[in-house]
C-alpha cells in the first residue's frame, strides 16, 4: 500500500489527534462514515491495528516502510518499541518537522525533496535520512529557501523543541545532540502494542 494522499480530517477523527499529520481539527468529534456515531467494541486486534495505523500516517510511512522499520528496531539492543519510535523520530523529514521548519511532516518532506535542506553543508533530498547525533541541519544557501523555511517559523506545528534537538531561529540552524527520549515523542501512542501487531504476522 502506497503512501496516504487523501483527506487528512477524516484519519484525524479515526485515530485522534497525529501532531505530524495535519495542524487542523475536526468539527465532528466522532469517526467518519454512516455508522461512525455507533458505539462498538473494539477487538483486540482493532485496538492494536489502529495504534499501527496512528504511526503511519503521523509519519506519513507506506505499510513495507513501517514493517522494516519494526524488523530493524527488532534487531537493535534495547526495547522494540523505544528504538521504532526513535527511527522515525530521527528522520530526517520529522527532524526538520519539529525543529519548527515545516508546519507538517508531509510540508516538511516536500521542504526536503526539493533540496531546500542541508546536513552539514551538504543538500540531502532523501525524507528518510537518519540525523545523527552532532550533524547541522540548515536551509540551503538561496533566497526561494529562506523565504520559504521562514514563512514556516512563523507558524510552527509544534511550539516545544525536543531536549535532543536545539535551534537558531535567526540563523535558522538547528544540531542534533542525541536521540529522541521517550517523553518528547508528541504523538500518543502505545509503541507496543504495534511490537504486539507486527509479532502475529510473523
Amino acid at each position: 500500500m502506497s503512501r496516504y494522499r487523501g483527506p487528512r480530517l477524516r484519519i484525524t477523527r479515526r485515530l485522534g489527534d497525529l501532531p505530524g499529520l495535519t495542524r487542523k481539527s475536526a468539527r465532528r468529534a466522532y469517526p467518519p462514515g454512516q455508522h461512525g456515531q455507533a458505539r462498538k467494541k473494539k477487538s483486540e486486534y482493532c485496538v492494536r491495528l489502529e495504534e499501527k495505523q496512528k504511526l503511519r500516517f503521523n509519519y506519513g510511512l507506506s505499510e513495507k516502510q513501517l514493517r522494516r522499520y519494526v524488523q530493524k528496531a527488532r534487531r537493535a539492543a534495547g526495547s522494540t518499541g523505544l528504538v521504532l519510535l526513535q527511527l522515525l523520530e530521527m528522520r530526517l523529514d520529522n527532524t526538520v518537522f519539529r525543529l519548527g521548519m515545516a508546519p507538517t511532516i508531509p510540508g516538511a518532506r516536500q521542504l526536503v525533496n526539493h533540496g531546500h535542506v542541508t546536513i552539514n553543508g551538504k543538500v540531502v533530498d532523501i525524507a528518510s535520512y537518519q540525523c545523527r547525533p552532532g550533524e547541522v541541519i540548515t536551509v540551503r544557501e538561496r533566497e526561494a529557501s529562506k523565504k520559504l523555511v521562514e514563512a514556516n517559523l512563523q507558524y510552527p506545528g509544534l511550539t516545544n523543541l525536543p531536549s535532543h534537538l536545539e535551534f537558531d531561529k535567526t540563523k535558522i540552524i538547528g544540531k542534533v545532540n542525541g536521540l529522541c527520549e521517550r517523553e518528547w515523542v508528541a504523538l500518543q501512542i502505545n509503541e507496543l502494542l504495534v511490537v504486539e501487531y507486527y509479532s502475529r504476522l510473523v
